[in-house]
């Protein structure tokens, strides 16, 4: 079955990069000129996902007016003739089937994704973290679908990343099974020094059967006392259920600052509109380093 779902736990509160969170959502800010989460869900429309649950909470309305029609801006650029910025803000709007809830409670990923159990019912469908901005030619998640379509199991996105880093997300083992593609054996949340399996982490996508539902209801409080979907995820790859694929692009980690200036810096560098002259700018500024 395609994978044609796709769920976007937003509801974080970005206590990393405060106080520019504090009244703009993570979610919001800026690469360039369009917000994080606008990357994201072009991502997932690029791989041929046509519905989108976007899980927010309190004080994240302005995501659901960013993807809604804003009717007095789109006349105003009418009467002005600005048919280019009227196209865009109109392409926005119609994305894809875009709908929201609202996490009463921010206990952890994995209840986060389990709002969505409704809005899935019982068909495949991929999660793509907030957080995560991954830009390239080649959509990331669409590369797992690819890998769903192929082997029927869930599949995570995944990059090797240093020792220190992997004890901050987790550690997954794996068994190469082609270029770039692994079954997965047993992940952990946060390892220790001593319970790391390799450098491989699950970074900002995956593609879940609907099965995963019923595991996180069974699944018990995991790291920070939040419900991990890292520990649903575990039972899948224990149950010979869980393939990864070690994507292409380059992900940006929209919770940290220094993630977000890279994103804008990179991004900028190839933009249509800047990209010439902020190179420029940027050698100038360099000369001083």
């Amino acid at each position: 079955m395609k994978v044609k779902k796709a769920v976007i736990p937003a509801a974080g509160l970005g206590t990393r990069v405060l106080p520019a969170s504090k009244a703009c959502p993570k979610e919001m800010l800026n690469i360039v000129d369009k917000p994080a989460i606008q990357y994201i869900v072009e991502e997932a429309v690029r791989a041929g996902i046509t519905d989108i649950l976007i899980i927010t909470n309190r004080g994240k309305g302005v995501i659901e007016d960013h993807f809604d029609h804003a009717f007095e801006l789109e006349e105003a650029l009418k009467k002005k003739n600005r048919a280019q910025m009227l196209a865009e803000l109109e392409t926005i709007a119609g994305l894809a089937n875009i709908f929201f809830i609202r996490q009463k409670e921010t206990k952890g990923l994995g209840h986060a994704v389990l709002a969505a159990k409704s809005f899935v019912g019982n068909d495949p469908f991929a999660v793509l973290y907030g957080d995560d901005v991954i830009i390239g030619e080649d959509p990331a998640v669409g590369q797992l679908c690819r890998a769903y379509d192929e082997y029927g199991l869930g599949v995570v996105g995944v990059k090797e990343v240093s020792v220190e880093a992997i004890q901050k997300y987790s550690s997954l083992e794996v068994e190469p099974l082609k270029e770039r593609v692994f079954k997965v054996t047993d992940m952990i949340e946060k390892p220790t020094p001593d319970q790391i399996f390799s450098l491989y982490s699950i970074l900002g996508r995956c593609v879940l059967p609907a099965k995963i539902f019923e595991i996180l209801e069974n699944t018990p409080l995991g790291a920070g006392n939040e419900l991990q979907l890292t520990d649903a995820m575990k039972t899948l790859a224990r149950e010979d259920s869980m393939t990864a694929v070690d994507f292409t692009g380059i992900r940006y980690d929209m919770g940290s600052k220094l993630g977000i200036m890279q994103a804008n810096v990179e991004v900028a560098l190839s933009h249509n509109e800047i990209g010439e002259d902020f190179k420029a700018y940027l050698k100038e500024i360099a000369k001083g380093l």
